[in-house]
């Protein structure tokens, strides 16, 4: 092909030649693209050869990078092409030419087609260029490395179309040029002098030194750390062979296949540890063991990708060319992964690939990139680049990976064993997995310690915090603090990490996530002021609101944005408990009786900023009670409880927490008497099942239904499959036009099913630590936290069951008042004084007890058995525990009053402040 383009041969400057060219360039609409890519080098050379005119420029020129626009790269290195495409068809006519031989494709005989732009159309329009099919693959094995080939069937279309005699010929000249692809070329090494002259040969030992480049590979995406990790991770061994099997993607599904069949926990870590130490051929592991374990965790190293399940839809459905709202109907099944590889398979204008050559690192590298995006059409191009590689079963994990979780079962716990019996302590110490994973490896040069792996914290990287153990009894306290125990107010506000590093400061949440920036933004003032010789320092502490005229912190809640506004006087404070880090120290091997000692030392209290957390020393079980009493007599949320000699343990629950709910097997709990308004599909195992539910209660003044919790706890799995046939419910898909006229409810809340009938609706008991307020319901802002279903009332229907007034009631007595029971009398110094209390009750009907186990499934407090504790010797017994309402209770079932014990007395006056609990201290 020639271009013709006029040149004036009287210019014969150097600009003007360009710009003489550039303009010639602009008179055709097809080359116009090119013209700001022309070079006055390239003017200079055109100049020298052609000065006649009209200057003819050779196509061969023009499909240079310097002026071609369609190639694949133009100078600056910027891609404006799409990827290669070939097509694969019987010679129509027989007229077509082989580009490599020039001889003519016969009629009928097989051709492949290389798809390129058309340069004669004025639009995006293509044509083909034939090859015989043996030519075209003799110009694959001269071509470059980076030339795009035809690397498997896929790659071709119209390959249905072609005769298995055609097929087979193609498949086996395609292993060819992958075979030898794959067979490392001889390197040439020069021959040297010896020192009397002579010529000397290489030895192997000369070739193989002479094979180290300079410009070796640099470390592929596994290297370069996550969002999650503060430490590069540059692999502390030689650079894995990316085109090792171990680092096939198709080997890393196969182990999370295998990790999610097997039951056992301990197999489950056994089956990481032969694949990191054997490898997938059984000879030794040569993957990235880093990029192994950082894609087993991918709800651990959390990248956040900005796409919930209806967007990944929404791209898949214009990538694969679906109806959406099928998918979205399939959606309903649970799990959206499922739905992806479902609808893959079935598309006909993207097609999965016939085999897997993914490698973890080009997995690694695509999510580090989709990780970067927020914008809906960069994410559907880079899943669509992901999609073309995958087949149906690669694109499904990485679905997962997408969602973080892998549905394979094992937690970081199970994984990170697999890797060394010490790493996960040790990640739970740093949260820094590069780190940990680096040392392990270098340490024994493969997984399997060689010498014990240190426990350290990262400073400015999150420390997983130390946890509590629900306790239900004093007796159970004192035997598991034997060598006495700090009893501190469990505050009822935010957990909060915070990491000092000279003037800089980061603050983490108890789920180590970054804390929203107006909750602790004024703390970088007071706590270099608290703490005048920290330069570098990790507290554990709780964020709360103080009124500053009581000093006493404000419900849980009320550090939001708005709320705060409501609170003129009110301030943020940090309540500090805990030090597990002070200038390069690590004070987490200390007991917590030198580290609060260390605390009040180092520390300087800033009033209603930054403070130190109350706490009592207790060896009684008397003084244990009382104080139990007084906390939650004053409405504070309970007790931690900490054994003098325990030392600060990441992620372990072994300090105890006291609240009343965990009392007298929850007799102390507030519990009502809800119905069933809605329903929302489950996740995971119950996906495609009703197993969360709305519960509300009647409201007579405005006759219409209010939210007051959404409950997925207290039901069993046959419980669960019985409600989902039972149920009678309308699929409304939460689609806020669809709410009927009866439920008010907000537009957030609007479940997938509602109930044809209200009045119909079966009611349950749902019981929780206590009420709370909560904009996002509607029975005017009462809500339950954390509720549990404790019983199925067959007994009721909805007359009978709590309505508003009612729910308001308990809601005013549940804050007002609190008879502890007998359990919690101990030796206390202040008695209470019972008085007559006139409480209005609008229920005649029978009720049962206000707590107890449920017949209907497990408590959700894990591994917590509702059986009472052994009573503490000391602690004097009653016949049967005393009504969480006492006199104010509005139940007079024969049943109840039977069950719990309702002393007509009233308790002391509320005070709201944790000082009084420390009036004795």
């Amino acid at each position: 092909m020639l271009v013709r383009l006029l040149w004036s041969p009287s210019v014969s400057t150097k600009a003007a030649r360009t710009l003489n060219l550039q303009k010639s360039l602009h008179h055709s609409p097809v080359l116009r693209r090119a013209a700001s890519f022309v070079s006055s080098k390239a003017c200079n050379y055109l100049w020298k050869h052609w000065r006649s005119s009209p200057v003819c420029i050779p196509a061969a020129f023009c499909n240079t990078r310097i002026l071609n626009p369609w190639s694949s790269t133009i100078h600056t290195g910027v891609s404006i092409m799409s990827e290669q495409r070939f097509c694969v068809e019987y010679a129509k006519q027989g007229r077509a030419g082989c580009k490599k031989c020039k001889q003519k494709i016969e009629k009928g005989l097989p051709r492949i087609g290389k798809i390129v732009p058309n340069f004669f159309h004025e639009g995006d329009g293509e044509m083909k260029q034939w090859y015989h099919v043996a030519c075209i693959f003799e110009t694959f094995q001269r071509a470059r490395a980076t030339t795009k080939k035809i690397e498997d069937a896929s790659d071709l279309e119209g390959w249905e179309d072609m005769e298995d005699e055609e097929k087979q010929t193609i498949l086996k000249l395609i292993k060819e040029l992958e075979s030898k692809a794959k067979s490392p070329k001889k390197k040439v090494v020069q021959a040297t002098l010896s020192t009397k002259g002579k010529i000397q040969s290489p030895t192997k030992k000369a070739a193989s030194s002479a094979t180290v480049s300079d410009d070796s590979p640099a470390a592929g995406p596994s290297s370069s750390s996550s969002a999650s990790t503060s430490v590069s991770m540059t692999s502390p061994t030689p650079t894995p062979d990316i085109d090792h099997k171990d680092n096939a993607f198709r080997e890393f599904r196969r182990l999370c296949a295998l990790i999610a069949e097997e039951p056992g926990y301990n197999a489950k870590t056994k089956l990481v540890s032969d694949f990191l130490k054997k490898g997938s051929n059984g000879d030794g592991f040569k993957g990235d063991t880093f990029l192994v374990v950082k894609l087993l965790l991918p709800g651990v190293v959390k990248r956040v990708y900005n796409l919930n399940n209806k967007q990944l839809l929404k791209h898949f459905a214009n990538i694969f060319g679906v109806n959406l709202a099928d998918m979205l109907t399939d959606l309903e099944l649970g799990d959206v992964s499922e739905t992806v590889r479902k609808f893959f398979e079935e598309s006909e204008r993207c097609l999965p690939a016939k085999k897997s050559k993914l490698t973890i690192q080009e997995v690694d590298e695509s999510l580090e990139i989709l990780a970067q995006m927020t914008k809906e059409d960069d994410q559907m191009r880079e899943l669509n680049k992901i999609a073309k590689k995958c087949t149906a079963n690669d694109l499904k994990v990485v679905v997962r990976l997408i969602k973080h979780d892998l549905r394979i079962n094992a937690g970081a716990k199970h994984i990170l064993e697999g890797l060394d019996p010490n790493a996960y302590p040790a990640f739970q110490a740093s949260r820094n997995l590069a780190d940990v994973v680096e040392r392990v490896v270098a340490n024994g040069c493969a997984p399997g310690m060689k010498k014990s792996l240190s426990i350290k914290a990262n400073l400015m990287t999150p420390v997983l915090p130390m946890l509590a153990e629900a306790c239900k009894s004093v007796e159970m306290a004192m035997r598991k603090c034997p060598n006495g125990m700090y009893a501190e107010i469990k505050y009822d506000g935010e957990r909060v990490q915070v990491h000092k590093q000279g003037n800089k400061f980061e603050y983490f949440s108890r789920s180590l996530k970054p804390v929203l920036p107006h909750k602790v933004a004024h703390f970088k003032d007071y706590i270099p002021k608290a703490f005048p010789h920290g330069s570098n320092m990790i507290l554990d502490s709780e964020v709360l609101l103080v009124d500053t005229n009581t000093g006493n912190p404000l419900p849980f809640g009320t550090l939001g944005i708005h709320k705060k506004q409501q609170f003129s006087d009110a301030q943020v404070a940090l309540f500090v408990f805990d030090c597990i880090y002070f200038n390069g120290e690590t004070l987490m091997d200390r007991p917590i009786s030198e580290r609060r000692k260390f605390l009040e030392d180092n520390m300087t209290v800033i009033p209603n900023r930054v403070v130190l957390s109350e706490y009592r020393y207790i060896t009684e079980p008397g003084d244990l009670s009382d104080m139990i009493g007084r906390v939650i007599r004053d409405g504070l949320e309970g007790l931690v409880l900490k054994d003098t000699k325990s030392i600060y343990e990441p992620g372990k629950r072994h300090w105890l927490k006291v609240k009343k709910d965990y009392l007298e097997q929850g007799a102390m709990a507030d519990t009502a008497d809800l119905v069933v308004l809605g329903a929302f599909y489950g996740t995971g195992n119950k996906g495609g099942l009703k197993s969360v539910f709305l519960m509300g209660v009647y409201d007579p003044d405005s006759d219409k239904w209010c939210t007051v919790t959404k409950c997925g706890n207290g039901h069993d799995d046959n419980t669960i499959a019985k409600l989902n046939k039972e149920l009678d419910m309308v699929k409304i898909s939460k689609d806020v036009s669809k709410v009927p006229k009866w439920l008010k409810i907000t537009k957030n809340l609007v479940p997938d099913f509602v109930c044809a009938d209200p009045k119909k609706a079966p009611v349950w008991e749902i019981t929780g630590a206590e009420f709370s307020k909560s904009e996002a319901h509607t029975a005017d802002g009462i809500s339950i936290r954390f509720p549990r279903v404790t019983k199925i009332r067959d007994d009721k229907d909805w007359k009978s069951a709590t309505n508003l007034k009612q729910l308001k009631h308990l809601f005013k007595t549940s804050k007002e008042t609190s008879d502890i029971p007998d359990l919690l009398k101990g030796k206390g110094k202040s008695p209470r004084k019972p008085i007559k209390v006139k409480v209005e009750d609008d229920d005649d009907d029978d009720d049962d007890s206000n707590g107890g186990a449920s017949s209907n499934g497990a408590t959700p407090i894990k591994g917590m058995k509702r059986k009472a504790e052994e009573e503490s010797p000391r602690t004097p017994k009653k016949s049967k525990p005393t009504c969480r309402y006492g006199a104010a209770c509005y139940q007079t079932g024969k049943e109840h009053l039977d069950k719990f014990d309702h002393p007509t007395r009233k308790s002391p006056k509320k005070t709201n402040s944790a000082a009084k609990v420390f009036a004795n201290k």
